[in-house]
């Protein structure tokens, strides 16, 4: 079982990024491992993604466009994966999950499954095993790079990115891996959970505001 209980992170401690300037480091820190692994763990049930051509599709209600655009990264994909294999690089991902699920979270669990098919490494886990960590709010959105960078991943309260907090502290970052991996552990696979859970349901039904 992993930790009960998240380590804490305190913004004092990090580095504020901008939206530009977080995705600048973070690319140029990803592209320098070699040999190596990374770890996230996506809390949030809703995310506005901008400039995605399915992301568009769904927020317009078209969800069979929105499948049909995810289809067409076969090629991308493929191509990533076997850059990855040649550096020696695995991303690994934790994906908590809230029932019912939101229109976000099943759109994007298609997009996982196919990410999985080409040898991505993706895990679901239920709310309720990281609910110790929760008492006085979700848990952050984090991505840890090759063992070095911590990147709490900040985000507007409708969901839209905000840039991040860059934390390196050593300790820091070995406790925060040792709880996500502890969680991968426990997951399932994003295959089986989507063929079982998702694959049957019926196009989610957008609200008045889109979503």
């Amino acid at each position: 079982m992993p930790d009960p209980l998240a380590p804490v992170l305190d913004p004092e401690q990090g580095d504020r990024l901008t939206r530009p300037a977080y995705k600048q480091d973070f690319r140029q820190r990803e592209d320098a491992i070699r040999d190596g692994s990374s770890w996230k763990l996506e809390r949030r049930q809703h995310f506005e993604e901008q400039g995605g051509p399915s992301r568009d599709a769904l927020r317009r209600g078209d969800w069979q466009e929105a499948l049909r655009l995810l289809a067409d990264r076969h090629d991308d994909l493929a191509t990533a994966a076997q850059e990855e294999k040649r550096r020696g690089y695995a991303f690994h991902r934790v994906r908590v999950i809230e029932k019912p699920l939101t229109p976000y979270v099943q759109w994007e669990l298609h997009s996982q499954r196919q990410r999985a098919e080409h040898g991505q490494r993706i895990r679901i886990v239920p709310a309720e095993q990281v609910a110790a960590s929760e008492n006085t709010g979700p848990l952050p959105e984090v991505v840890i790079l090759g063992g070095h960078t911590l990147f709490q991943v900040l985000y507007t309260d409708a969901g839209v990115a905000d840039g991040a907090i860059r934390y390196t502290d050593r300790e820091l970052v070995e406790r925060w891996e040792t709880y996500i991996k502890a969680l991968y552990d426990l997951g399932e696979d994003v295959i089986s959970y989507f063929d079982r859970e998702v694959a049957h349901l019926d196009p989610p039904k957008l609200s008045a505001e889109g979503e």
